[in-house]
Parts: C-alpha cells; sequence; structure tokens
C-alpha cells in the first residue's frame, strides 16, 4: 500500500490539492494529515481524489465543530482523529502526531512501525531503534504549504517500507 503524508497546510488549498493530486497520480491509496490544517475547507478539494484522508490537529486546531461536519457529510474520505491518532494501514502500526518530540517518543516505545509528525516545518526521513531493539520510521514531511525554505510532503511503500520526501515549487 502506498501512502501520501502531508503536514502544516495553514489553508494553502492549491498546494495541499497539487501535493495529494501528484501522489494519488504516483499511486497513493491513502492520505495521513499531521495537523495544522486550521480551516477545515481546506480539505474540501481532497475529496475529488476519493482517497481516505486521516488527519488530526495541531497547534493551529482552527473550527473544530467546521471539522466534524465537513466528516458527516455523505460520502466524505476525510476521517478527523483529535489531537492524535493511531492506525494500522497495509499491515503496519502507524502513529500521528503534530509534534516533534511527542513523536520521537512515541517511535521509541517500539509499539509502532511508523510515526508521522510536522510542525517545525522541516521535511526528515529518520529511522529510530527503539526500546524493544526494533526499528521504527520517524517521518516528518515539512510543510506542504511552503511556509519556510521549501513546500514538502512524503510518499512510500508501505509494503517496501521506502519513503521519500517530495519538494515542491512554490506558485
Amino acid at each position: 500500500m502506498k501512502i501520501c503524508i502531508v503536514s502544516d497546510s495553514h489553508d494553502n488549498r492549491p498546494m495541499l490539492t497539487q501535493a495529494v493530486g501528484e501522489a494519488k497520480a504516483w499511486g497513493a491509496e491513502a492520505v495521513l494529515h499531521c495537523g495544522d490544517v486550521v480551516a477545515p475547507t481546506a480539505l474540501r478539494p481532497l475529496q475529488q481524489f476519493g482517497l481516505p484522508v486521516h488527519v488530526i490537529h495541531g497547534n493551529n486546531i482552527g473550527d473544530t465543530y467546521a471539522m466534524f461536519m465537513l466528516v458527516q457529510e455523505p460520502n466524505s474520505v476525510i476521517h478527523y482523529h483529535g489531537q492524535d491518532a493511531g492506525l494500522e494501514l497495509g499491515g503496519k502500526r502507524i502513529f500521528i502526531v503534530h509534534y516533534p518530540h511527542y513523536a520521537e517518543a512515541m517511535a521509541l516505545t517500539g509499539d509502532w512501525d511508523i510515526v508521522c509528525c510536522g510542525h517545525d516545518h522541516r521535511p526528515a526521513i529518520t529511522e529510530i531503534e527503539n526500546i524493544k531493539r526494533g526499528r521504527c520510521l520517524l517521518l516528518n514531511p515539512g510543510t506542504v504549504a511552503g511556509i519556510g525554505p521549501c513546500a514538502s510532503y512524503i510518499v512510500g511503500d508501505l509494503q517496501s517500507m521506502q519513503f521519500e520526501i517530495r519538494e515542491m515549487a512554490k506558485p
């Protein structure tokens, strides 16, 4: 199963939509959003791709009522998990949280194959040895909104556990 990981979209609909569109063309079957959506309406254009979108809030929470209403719409692909989420996709245990320090702590537990975060707008793929002497991938897609040096997201294959950071040109 191939996935797309984004974070810190900060209401930049065009960049978020572009990233998810590119990822779907690549073969992504799900989207993980690591927070800082701000206005839930920024997620509305993602409905067109038909991919499940698992989203958490970040420190820029925005309108949680509007997020709840968006999730409740008929045929919505948006799954809102609150402050963090534990998922199983493609046979992998995945934890999503906004803050890198929280993500690193969760990666160390040995309970997750992949931990995804955002917040600092710095894309990174890091392999961490956990307390059970296993390995966990810590994935930070940076900011899909391009706030900072570059706009970026991550695509990856859960079967091969190969992931790559993709940079995007700012409009």
